[in-house]
């Protein structure tokens, strides 16, 4: 059972920073496109950047500047580093992924569970 297991949210300062890790267990065969959502309380759940396996990179417009996703294909890894972190940045942060069978017949979009990033003084 392929599942994604994000770490590293927490209580963070304004102007601090953060690094999220999403990691794909279970033996998964193939992962494409990687990345992360956010829900702030009270609103919609919204892109925040997309990686696919060759590195390219694709940015919600709003998060351009201080966010920056990375992977490690070999730890079926994916990061997202977060810095000079705002009050509105306070959310939710889910993983997701692309990821493909051992058949090679399907391919399934897999979500984590959330890891809760919150930005007060």
């Amino acid at each position: 059972q392929v599942q994604l297991v994000e770490s590293g949210g927490g209580l963070v300062q304004p102007g601090g920073s953060l690094r999220l890790s999403c990691a794909a267990s279970g033996n998964p065969f193939r992962i494409g496109i990687m990345g992360w959502y956010r829900q702030a309380p009270g609103k919609e759940r919204e892109l925040v950047a997309d990686i696919s396996s060759s590195g390219g990179t694709n940015y919600a417009d709003s998060m351009k500047g201080r966010f920056t996703i990375s992977r490690d294909n070999a730890k079926n890894t994916v990061y997202l580093q977060v810095n000079n972190l705002k009050p509105e940045d306070t959310a939710v942060f889910y993983c997701h992924a692309y990821i493909t069978s051992v058949s090679g017949a399907n391919t399934f979009h897999y979500w984590g569970q959330g890891t809760q990033v919150t930005v007060s003084s």
